[in-house]
């Protein structure tokens, strides 16, 4: 709610009867024009508007409301909008530019994904390893680490074990899978590990994790996004073709 601007408070009370709309309805959009009719500057109305079409799969719809809720609340907003960059179309050039636009604007932390499963640092590391950049992309999730204050994600010991895995520093890629292991337990880590054991020329243990990661995949523990496919995601599919391949070479 907004309070000390009469416009936005006004704007803000309006676009609260979205509350009793579903998302995609058309009330639900007329309401919010409503709103910036009387506040054409109230960020949160384009946001909002913007949501929806992000969801239906409408980019182009959606690139026009969220540019305008940036440009009129760049500190609410290109964090979201860089995570959106990243996630549902991989501009990840596009999105490093928001969050690095976003931490130069603030002096407090940047914040995590619409999702909340990435720290912004982490989702800009990641953007960094897409590019080709994993040198640059293990510096910054080293750093984002080591704070004291900073709370692991579900995911980050999974990220840099496998940033470590695939600039073949093993012995690092082993001890921080082992650090996800006990972190959250997932299909992924036990798969990567197992990748390590390969190229270490150790076939027991790649297979003995071969069949870890498959059996905690059919139990559903395992990366899940609603919307995409997580970076570093793995599939039955990969896991049980290396287990057919290395039980057919024994």
């Amino acid at each position: 709610m907004h309070y000390g601007d009469t416009l936005k408070y006004k704007a803000c009370l309006k676009a609260e009867e979205t509350n009793a709309y579903y998302q995609f309805s058309k009330e639900f959009q007329e309401i919010l024009d409503a709103s910036i009719r009387i506040d054409s500057t109230f960020a949160y109305a384009y946001r909002e508007k913007s949501v929806a079409y992000l969801k239906s799969g409408n980019f182009l719809i959606w690139k026009k409301w969220i540019d305008k809720a940036v440009k009129f609340n760049p500190k609410d907003n290109l964090g979201y909008r860089g995570w959106c960059r990243y996630q549902f179309f991989r501009d990840y050039k596009g999105a490093i530019k928001d969050i690095e636009e976003l931490d130069s604007m603030i002096n407090y932390d940047i914040g995590y994904s619409a999702n909340g499963d990435y720290h912004l640092n982490i989702a800009k590391a990641l953007c960094y390893k897409a590019i080709g950049e994993k040198e640059k992309a293990i510096k910054i999730i080293e750093k984002t680490l080591e704070n004291k204050d900073y709370s692991v994600g579900i995911y980050d010991y999974l990220h840099l074990g496998v940033l470590y895995l695939e600039t073949k520093n093993y012995e690092k890629a082993k001890q921080t899978l082992e650090k996800q292991r006990i972190q959250n337990n997932i299909a992924e880590n036990q798969f990567y590990v197992a990748l390590v054991f390969k190229y270490e020329k150790k076939e027991m243990l790649y297979i003995e994790h071969l069949n870890n990661a498959k059996d905690l995949y059919v139990k559903g523990q395992k990366m899940f996004d609603p919307y995409t496919n997580p970076m570093d995601k793995v599939y039955l599919d990969d896991i049980e073709t290396k287990l057919i391949k290395a039980l057919e070479i024994r």
